[in-house]
């Protein structure tokens, strides 16, 4: 088993906090210049949800990225991490980005309609050598996003003012993408999936040993192979147990961690190590070491590093005492 990853501290790296265990090495600073100090193929897959362009301000810093002036700043700055993210990446191996179409507004942008900011991301990969693997589309209850955002266009008054100006809510999407070379420790899952992950019901099959005439592994992999998961509980979020403290941190936009349990499911073995450059408050990490794998956080927020430091700590607890178990 390959030792857990250790970020090079030289001159030009500047880590304002760590904190590094067995499970995990939580790191507070750049994620630029953070990255540049992880060795060559040393990180079996990659998960995060980067900042939403110029959608979210998450801080002041004129490091963060999510602090840019416009679109097109934000792209000028992102640019920097990607080729550090696929020297890193194990070859054959993955990378998972959760994002989404961002919304233009008659007040921001003069205009309504959507920015495409996935396929953005996509060409930018695929022009440092990421091979665009996959793209998953996740549901979102259209009344929640109408009531949570206020979007007129999701309003049903507007069928009765003018319809051309109603659209559908905006789903998140997991673009999902390989580093070109042979995999040299495939994610063999045996006679097949042992579990399912998901809102739905579980398949009342018998678990057969022989992959072939596995039913219950063939009915999960259909839920799981399907282009829209539309069983990914929307709410289950650290920002929802996190809320037990009044003191803690709420992260705007957290992974839903059905997302993260899945593709780690999908795409890893125990005791993977798994990078998140935009660890927020630690959701990645926390399902990660939940689940037997191992963690590198980078996370540029002081408040949210620490909120992240906190629940990493809970799953390490956890996952000790009792093993895996996300409930």
């Amino acid at each position: 088993m390959s030792k857990l990853v250790v970020v090079k501290e030289k001159n030009q790296i500047k880590v304002l906090n760590k904190v590094i265990t067995e499970k995990y090495a939580m790191y507070q600073g750049d994620c630029v210049e953070i990255l540049k100090g992880i060795p060559s193929e040393s990180v079996h897959f990659s998960i995060y949800s980067p900042p939403f362009a110029n959608l979210f301000v998450y801080s002041e810093s004129d490091r963060d990225m999510g602090n840019c002036k416009n679109y097109n700043s934000f792209f000028e700055h992102f640019h920097f991490i990607v080729p550090d993210l696929f020297r890193i990446l194990k070859s054959g191996r993955l990378m998972c980005v959760h994002c989404m179409k961002l919304p233009l507004t008659i007040s921001k942008n003069g205009i309504l309609g959507l920015q495409d900011f996935p396929g953005d991301l996509t060409r930018l990969f695929i022009s440092e050598g990421f091979i665009f693997h996959s793209e998953i589309i996740i549901w979102k209850d259209p009344l929640i996003q109408a009531v949570r955002t206020k979007n007129l266009t999701l309003a049903h008054k507007q069928i009765s003012k003018d319809s051309t100006r109603c659209s559908q809510g905006i789903p998140d999407q997991l673009i999902i993408f390989r580093k070109p070379g042979e995999n040299k420790e495939p994610v063999s899952h045996g006679r097949g999936f042992e579990r399912y992950i998901g809102e739905k019901t579980n398949p009342q099959m018998e678990k057969k040993d022989e992959a072939r005439i596995n039913k219950y592994s063939h009915t999960v992999w259909q839920r799981y192979a399907s282009p829209v998961w539309f069983d990914i509980k929307q709410t289950n979020t650290l920002n929802v147990l996190a809320a037990r403290d009044k003191d803690d941190e709420r992260h705007i936009c957290p992974l839903q961690l059905q997302v993260i349990e899945r593709s780690l499911e999908l795409w890893t073995n125990p005791n993977d190590i798994i990078l998140s450059p935009f660890a927020g408050i630690g959701s990645e990490g926390y399902v990660s070491i939940n689940m037997g794998r191992r963690f590198i956080g980078i996370e540029l927020k002081d408040s949210y590093y620490k909120q992240a430091i906190k629940n990493l700590d809970k799953a390490a607890k956890r996952h000790t005492q009792v093993g895996f178990n996300l409930t």
